[in-house]
């Protein structure tokens, strides 16, 4: 299960003012090392052309240009576009690389990342249309593909995305039975993808993929769907168990109607069967009457030669007392 709150905060944190920031800073340490090489060349000067009017003037409008110039030189990384505003209307897209703005008119409003984000929320305590309490959580991933409509359009566009998404999902959850929610999760994320899309289009974002990551229920629910998920199986399990049946009792009414009609082929049946069980190795043979009957004229297995054996070893007594 996604952990919420500072890990779902974290996700939506805006990151950039923490970028622009160190590019001011890199631009500060920039003029910083400039003024320090030009005081460095004034010094080394000889000391009547350090006081000359002109040097001076134009030590005076170099570091005023390097004020001006310096802060206007600005750049963006590979996946971001710089908001550029020129007197507080929208100017255009700059980046990706070193672009320049217009000392004193233009600045830029917000930096876009146009790579593919990954977003987490959930629909806490939402009642299902049979009346279940859940509690599901989710994950979006999408993209801003155009940067102007993102911060021209709405205020806020990653707690927008964030929101639609909660409610698009709230509303997905109470328009379904838990069972048609568990069973179809991956139709029902497709309907939340393309519910929040049809909002966010028009900020220029596309929502890519909408993920179900976890369906939380009450415990006294989770114990009542066990067992029912234990009776299905068993249902299914018996209801194999008699198609095998039928089709066993199917291919046995086949192969007496061969045997019905093939006598010796019976025959053939019988001796295998015999066969088998000595193959086994066991001591001691249960054949029908039928059976042996069936099997006497041609005495396989030697069954009148034993009879008249016994019958011999009885006759030898009476006749040694005679």
């Amino acid at each position: 299960m996604i952990k919420r709150g500072r890990a779902s905060e974290a996700l939506v944190k805006n990151s950039l003012p923490a970028e622009t920031k160190r590019d001011f800073i890199r631009a500060k340490l920039f003029f910083l090392l400039l003024c320090a090489g030009g005081i460095a060349a004034g010094l080394s000067l000889p000391r009547p052309w350090l006081f000359d009017p002109a040097i001076l003037t134009g030590v005076s409008v170099f570091f005023a240009a390097a004020i001006v110039i310096v802060p206007s030189v600005r750049k963006t990384d590979e996946w971001e576009r710089a908001i550029v505003l020129r007197l507080g209307r929208f100017h255009g897209a700059k980046g990706p690389g070193l672009f320049f703005l217009m000392p004193l008119a233009d600045r830029i409003a917000q930096r876009v990342d146009l790579r593919i984000r990954v977003t987490d929320f959930s629909a806490q305590e939402t009642l299902t249309r049979d009346s279940v309490t859940v509690t599901v959580d989710a994950i979006c991933f999408w993209l801003v593909w155009d940067p102007e409509k993102a911060i021209l359009e709405v205020e806020n566009y990653r707690e927008a995305v964030i929101l639609s998404s909660k409610t698009a999902l709230r509303n997905a959850v109470s328009s379904h039975d838990l069972s048609t929610f568990l069973e179809h999760g991956e139709l029902i994320q497709k309907q939340i993808q393309e519910e929040v899309d049809r909002k966010t289009t028009e900020w220029g974002i596309t929502i890519q993929h909408i993920e179900i990551t976890d369906i939380q229920i009450p415990e006294e629910l989770q114990d009542s769907l066990s067992r029912l998920a234990q009776a299905e199986r068993e249902k299914k399990g018996r209801v194999l168990l008699a198609e095998a049946e039928i089709e066993i009792a199917k291919k046995l009414e086949a192969a007496v109607g061969i045997y019905a009609k093939n006598e010796p082929a019976m025959k053939l049946k019988i001796l295998s069967i015999l066969n088998e069980g000595l193959k086994a190795g066991n001591s001691m043979m249960l054949v029908p009457s039928s059976v042996a009957e069936e099997l006497k004229t041609n005495d396989v297995f030697g069954l009148e030669a034993l009879m008249e054996l016994r019958k011999k070893q009885g006759e030898e007594p009476d006749g040694a007392g005679t």
